[in-house]
């Protein structure tokens, strides 16, 4: 799983891309009057659009309360800030999907929670953080053997060895210099600066760092 590009879970369903909308979740901002004389400036609040520093910040904070250990991943469309999350600032994706990883204690394995039935990253951030939410409802009315029921619920499936898809071979056997030089012919075609995107080139760097484990 990876933090960029986003890595959908397997089996969870995806909403179909004219069917996105705009969702309602906000934040109050406080904002105050013009005024000379500080005195007499007045606050008030008013409703603005989530942002993604402040939906990363509620999908945290909502892990942490239901007692997530170890660090989440948040992944999505977004470039990175130097810290792994993701950044803010710049153009919605064309995918604006976001799954979120997290340990459980006494549970093995990873459970995702994946959104993206909104348009903006910000909202469906917001979404999950919402969701995580309602299930820390069910701990504190006394539900905490539901809550556990539930987490196994969404334990993400194991990713599959895809390398040889990726870099176009099938089943059989090879030989490490037949991956380099497979490499080497796709590098042409997916890396940036060649007419490619930097995620077709992620992915490729990705197989070719699986096939190395597995073959080098």
């Amino acid at each position: 799983m990876t933090k960029y590009p986003l890595a959908w879970p397997i089996g969870w369903k995806r909403t179909k891309e004219g069917a996105r909308f705009r969702a309602r979740f906000n934040k109050k901002v406080r904002k105050y009057q013009d005024d000379p004389d500080p005195a007499k400036r007045q606050s008030y609040l008013v409703h603005g659009d989530v942002t993604i520093a402040e939906g990363t910040s509620r999908v945290l904070k909502s892990l942490a309360l239901l007692g997530a250990t170890g660090e989440a991943i948040i992944s999505s469309n977004l470039t990175l800030r130097l810290d792994g999350l993701p950044r803010g600032g710049q153009g919605e994706p064309h995918d604006p999907g976001v799954a979120v990883y997290w340990s459980v204690r006494r549970q093995t394995g990873h459970k995702v929670m994946a959104i993206d039935q909104y348009d903006r990253v910000a909202d469906n951030l917001a979404a999950i953080a919402a969701t995580l939410e309602a299930m820390r409802a069910i701990e504190r009315h006394g539900g905490a053997t539901i809550l556990e029921r539930t987490f196994t619920g969404f334990t993400a499936l194991p990713e599959p060895n895809n390398w040889r898809h990726v870099l176009g071979f099938t089943d059989g056997m090879l030989d490490w210099s037949q991956v380099q030089g497979r490499y080497r012919d796709l590098a042409k075609t997916r890396h940036p600066d060649r007419g490619g995107t930097e995620a077709a080139m992620m992915e490729l760097n990705r197989a070719y760092a699986d096939a190395r484990r597995e073959l080098a």
